[in-house]
């Protein structure tokens, strides 16, 4: 913020001692670097505020990305909303119960067609 090199502090040092008088000086610095400890933990609070805001931030963007990904990568399985595992285990003993009526139902092969 403020660009204070090696010769603008003697400058403004020798301009201290001209217009402070050396009694107040000690009292002049000490509130200096009072104010000063003090800006800078304001500007390290604010600094903390600000990147826990942006870890919040690309948290929620991560957590919106994963929830479209699973959603997608359900979609692309085939499956929808949410998993039934009783309708799957159910779905395999019928078919496997209906599939002797399906066979007995077909009609014979005849004697002629190859494979027979």
């Amino acid at each position: 913020m403020f660009d204070f090199d090696a010769g603008k502090l003697i400058v403004i040092g020798i301009v201290a001692l001209v217009a402070i008088p050396s009694k107040d000086l000690p009292r002049v610095l000490r509130q200096l670097g009072q104010l000063t400890g003090k800006m800078r933990r304001m500007a390290a609070e604010f600094q903390g505020q600000l990147m826990d805001a942006l870890r919040e931030s690309e948290l929620h963007d991560l957590k919106k990305n994963l929830e479209q990904e699973v959603d997608s990568a359900v979609k692309g399985v085939g499956l929808s909303g949410s998993f039934d595992p009783m309708e799957h285990v159910r779905k395999q003993i019928t078919d496997t119960v209906e599939q002797p009526a399906k066979l007995a139902d077909a009609p014979a092969p005849r004697k002629d067609e190859p494979g027979a």
